[in-house]
């Protein structure tokens, strides 16, 4: 719903017309630089865009991040700067995009989701992260939600050893999708854990909890799988090299992170699989323990009913039933009764009834 409802603002206006979609108009817009190569590394803040443009040209690779989508003028300016397409533009404010990469010749597009849990282990929260790819510079565009996963990426930068300051911007798009679908993993084990802990709470007492437990976590599956599902098709066209942007030498890293997509659609997958027969496991459960209690009202009712026909038979206050004038009637009849009840109890345990 919420996509058709952002979709239905964008009607009757023309394509690359760039408004408020979704969370985009939320919050407030900051862009940090850093600029890097195999000895020397730049970071800061940037209070000018046009501090940007001015490390376009420079040897060494660029990286732009902004956080928040709030400030347009900022987009605006990032577009004609970087010769990003009107349509483009949009689909960064849209944050309801499917994962996809688009290749544009001088710069390639990728979006995708970067998921994460709340702080209490039982909410997803999804932001979309847009990456455009050039010759020598990465830009990526984020919702603006606190935090991210991209600390492992800055901490590598600062590493002078490490692979990632002697490679290109192609390699830096790999790290930044490698580290997004590694945290897919953390996201995937911590429901993991919850639905091992809903398995033995099936097992020791179902209840209706139990179930709306389940059901929320079908729902929370589903949205996980809309998610991951493309973006085995993104990594699979990057490490083609449909795009002249990826070298040789990324490739090989490219397909290392397909096998992890792989690996994280197998994951979903098997717990999808286990949820349904969870379910499955629930109802069979209520089914047994309502069997359970209809087999103990049948029996007390079974053993009742002889009881109930003496009671009946010498309630009827006949004159004329010698039983009813006998000093030994009363005992009798009890004693009748029990012995009753009792051989019905022992043959029905002698039958595994019980």
């Amino acid at each position: 719903m919420t996509s058709i409802k952002n979709r239905s603002k964008k009607a009757g206006l023309a394509p690359g017309t760039l408004i408020h979609m979704g969370r985009a108009k939320e919050g407030t817009t900051k862009v940090d630089l850093v600029h890097y190569d195999e000895t020397h590394l730049d970071k800061h803040p940037v209070t000018s865009v046009d501090e940007c443009l001015i490390k376009k040209d420079i040897p060494g690779v660029t990286w732009i991040n902004v956080e928040g989508l709030a400030d347009l003028e900022v987009l605006r300016h990032f577009g004609s700067c970087y010769g990003i397409h009107p349509l483009v533009l949009e689909d960064i404010l849209a944050t309801d995009q499917r994962p996809k990469a688009a290749d544009y010749g001088e710069y390639l597009y990728v979006v995708l989701k970067m998921i994460a849990l709340d702080e209490g282990g039982t909410e997803i929260k999804s932001e979309q992260v847009s990456l455009v790819l050039g010759q020598n510079y990465l830009i990526s565009f984020q919702e603006g939600l606190e935090g991210d996963v991209f600390e492992q990426v800055r901490a590598r930068l600062v590493n002078e050893k490490a692979r990632l300051r002697a490679q290109g911007a192609d390699f830096l798009l790999h790290a930044l999708l490698d580290v997004i679908v590694d945290h897919y993993f953390l996201v995937l084990e911590t429901l993991a854990d919850r639905i091992e802990d809903i398995e033995d709470e099936l097992i020791d007492n179902p209840t209706t909890a139990t179930v709306q437990a389940i059901y929320r976590l079908k729902r929370q599956l589903l949205f996980l799988h809309k998610v991951f599902w493309p973006l085995r098709e993104v990594v699979s066209s990057l490490q083609r090299r449909d795009s002249l942007l990826i070298h040789d030498t990324t490739v090989i890293y490219l397909r290392d992170l397909y096998d992890h997509t792989v690996q994280v659609l197998d994951t979903l997958e098997t717990l999808r699989e286990m949820l349904s027969g969870m379910l499955d496991i629930y109802l069979s459960s209520v089914s047994n323990r309502l069997n359970e209690v209809m087999k103990v009202l049948t029996i007390i009712a079974t053993i009742f009913m002889p009881l109930s026909f003496i009671a009946g038979w010498y309630g009827m206050n006949f004159k004329g039933m010698p039983e009813l004038d006998s000093p030994y009637g009363y005992p009798a009849v009890f004693a009748l009764c029990l012995t009753i009840a009792g051989g019905m109890l022992v043959y029905f345990k002698k039958k595994r009834w019980l």
